[in-house]
């Protein structure tokens, strides 16, 4: 007799009863990120709305709001399963690693280049701004490293790790090409498209390196997970 799929982790490995406790309280720790995610993109939305009308091609043109968009359906997703006590699809770990890599992305890009342009920087809402930008890269990588399911990644998750970011570029290069929006000053064509190439190759070799980061890392904490369950 198999055991129920809330008394499993990822690797098949049985769970004991503290740690299904933990997996249903991280699973509605999930939920209430994701909540968290919504309710500031919605303020953010709101905010912009009583300024100006609203473009939504631009407005959620962001890599900083679709990414948060990916990691909260993720999130709901993994969240739900886990308090109806059904398994996640094996898709489902790896839209994980895809977005872990996203969210950690945004984190470092907002650190390093964003946030030192103050309110130019970042969203208008000031907490809504904390959560997209701090909150959820933060909580992020515990999930990864903490969540009780575990599963390894192979080496062609990166390559699915690569195809939004890649898309996401080409279409931002394609409209500051032609309508003039960009969503982050950095890949302005003002300022030359050599400058823009650089950077568009800074933040492939950023997304690649990362998810590389993702992916070694869930062997090893698959490992980690196999060895004290054994």
């Amino acid at each position: 007799m198999t055991s129920p799929p809330h008394q499993v982790d990822l690797a098949g490995s049985r769970l004991s009863p503290v740690r299904r406790t933990l997996a249903r309280a991280w699973d509605w720790a999930r939920l209430g990120v994701a909540a968290l995610v919504i309710a500031a993109i919605v303020a953010t939305v709101a905010e912009a709305a009583s300024r100006t009308s609203i473009n939504p091609f631009n407005l959620f043109g962001y890599f900083t709001i679709q990414s948060n968009i990916l990691l909260a359906a993720v999130f709901t997703l993994l969240g739900a399963l886990g308090v109806a006590g059904r398994a996640a699809p094996a898709w489902a770990e790896t839209a994980r690693a895809a977005c872990v890599t996203y969210i950690v992305l945004v984190g470092l890009v907002y650190a390093v280049l964003l946030a030192p342009l103050g309110a130019a920087g970042g969203v208008p809402v000031p907490w809504a701004n904390i959560v997209l930008h701090v909150v959820t890269p933060l909580f992020a990588v515990l999930d990864w490293v903490l969540a009780p399911e575990r599963r390894a990644q192979p080496a062609s998750t990166v390559g699915v790790i690569l195809i939004y970011p890649v898309l996401w570029l080409v279409v931002v290069l394609i409209r500051g090409a032609t309508d003039g929006w960009v969503p982050y000053p950095f890949l302005d064509p003002a300022h030359g498209y050599g400058q823009v190439a650089l950077t568009v190759i800074g933040i492939a070799c950023a997304v690649l390196v990362t998810g590389w980061g993702v992916v070694l890392s869930s062997r090893r904490l698959a490992r980690r997970v196999d060895r004290t369950s054994s």
